[in-house]
């Protein structure tokens, strides 16, 4: 079976082309700047007809979906309910949801009657108990509207608490991982008997860690109070926590990305170290928080772009993790390529980099999903 992965951004496109059951890798692209002056497409539409003359003959299209509300976390043959579902949950996830649904209806149009599979980014997460997911509100909000902790990055996180175990030669059961999913969007997930019980971001991807300009932990009550005070809408508001916080806010860098802050933190800039010390102390607190939950920790991993390429940050991160067993060897973790160890020899709890692999567990269930094999767990 070929099976198409799209990952979907505001004006970007990426593929991989997988065949399975044997999970070869036949193709890969990237389009930018999509419906921009000089960009690879003048429309979403063109990208996605390119990328299908491009890949040839596909059997089915697997999305990497973010957010579709209580009845659809797992993976999904995608109908008209679950579009309306997207629709319904696009104001808890406006910069994901909106971008793939242009998608999936492009698709739709393009490739009539071709199977197109929803992994969502909350399914992993489902395996959280309720005293975790469950926050303080009404019970009519719980129950109508669907207000819990639902957590995102279900894909890498799966990919982790898959991979750990095979790395280090151990069992599944009993095993205790922190997964640190740390990129231009960023979250932590416990990892328990390979099932996720406890996740950094909540309703909505904007919750948890910094992330590149989403605003990360906040009191709901100073949103409120500025919605009052600046007589601002819930849509401007909206719009302002998912573009102009996180990362970029605290550093005054537009876009928030870590290369451009750590460069800056480099030549002096305040705010921009600033800004990586509130990001390493949310991370570390959270993952002390996770080993407390679990009772301690086998294994912590890093991912995703921060998560891989910086050394610097994961430093940040461990350093003062060493009572719960967390050592990193300095010039390991500085020559690090994913996959690997950094931890120092002896150390109690695993420290590896790991590659994302975020695609591949896309098309394993799709290929799941559709009668090709096996759960993929």
């Amino acid at each position: 079976m070929r099976v198409l992965i799209p990952n979907l951004g505001s004006t970007s496109l990426k593929y991989r082309l997988l065949r399975f059951p044997g999970e070869q890798q036949l193709a890969a692209g990237r389009m930018e700047r999509i419906g921009r002056p000089g960009g690879d497409a003048a429309s979403y539409s063109d990208a996605i007809g390119s990328v299908l003359r491009e890949v040839g003959e596909i059997q089915a299209v697997g999305f990497k979906a973010v957010h579709a509300g209580p009845f659809y976390r797992g993976t999904f043959r995608i109908d008209d309910g679950l579009l309306a579902a997207l629709e319904e949950y696009a104001p808890a996830a406006p910069l994901h949801n909106g971008i793939y649904l242009e998608g999936i209806r492009e698709f739709r149009a393009l490739c009539p009657g071709l199977p197109l599979v929803a992994v969502m980014e909350t399914g992993f997460h489902s395996t959280v108990p309720d005293h975790a997911s469950t926050y303080g509100i009404p019970a009519e909000w719980r129950r109508r509207h669907g207000i819990r902790r639902y957590g995102f990055h279900g894909a890498s996180h799966r990919s982790i608490g898959r991979r750990v175990p095979a790395l280090l030669g151990a069992e599944e059961s009993g095993l205790r991982t922190i997964s640190c999913h740390l990129g231009g969007s960023s979250s932590i997930c416990a990892i328990r008997n390979g099932r996720s019980c406890d996740v950094s971001m909540g309703f909505s991807p904007q919750t948890g860690l910094e992330n590149a300009t989403r605003h990360g932990e906040l009191d709901p009550f100073a949103v409120l109070f500025l919605m009052d005070r600046l007589g601002m809408s819930a849509a401007a508001m909206r719009d302002t926590l998912v573009r102009d916080g996180g990362l970029a806010g605290l550093s005054g860098i537009a876009g928030g990305d870590v290369r451009d802050i750590e460069a800056a933190a480099r030549e002096g800039s305040e705010a921009a170290e600033l800004a990586l010390a509130v990001f390493a102390y949310q991370a570390k607190k959270t993952i002390g928080a996770f080993a407390a939950a679990m009772g301690g920790a086998d294994a912590l991993a890093f991912t995703g772009g921060i998560g891989e390429n910086s050394a610097s940050l994961r430093q940040r991160i461990c350093d003062g993790l060493q009572f719960l067993g967390i050592e990193l060897d300095p010039e390991r973790n500085a020559a690090a390529v994913p996959d690997c160890s950094i931890g120092r020899r002896g150390s109690r709890v695993a420290c590896l980099v790991l590659a994302a692999q975020e695609e591949l567990v896309v098309g394993r269930e799709v290929y799941r999903l559709l009668g090709g094999g096996p759960p993929s767990g």
